[in-house]
């Protein structure tokens, strides 16, 4: 499996926390998980995935899949 580098944020609204080889948690200043980032290899490029988790079912929801981290963190604040 390639572990992928943690992907550096223009904002400062949130930080990620590495919780797989693909996968981060989004973390606002406050110390709320705002959802997940995912890592995506795309024949096109890298792509980002903001996902959030259901807790009753334990699996995680799309939010959205974008070209840039930011954008995807973004797609959580809401």
């Amino acid at each position: 499996a390639v572990l992928w580098e943690t992907p550096v944020l223009r904002s400062r609204a949130e930080r990620l926390e590495r919780a797989g080889d693909h996968l981060w948690r989004v973390i606002a200043a406050s110390g709320t998980i705002r959802g997940h980032l995912r890592v995506v290899a795309d024949p096109l490029g890298i792509r980002y995935r903001a996902e959030r988790l259901h807790l009753p079912s334990g699996a995680f929801r799309l939010v959205g899949e974008f070209w840039d981290a930011d954008d995807a963190v973004a797609a959580l604040r809401g």
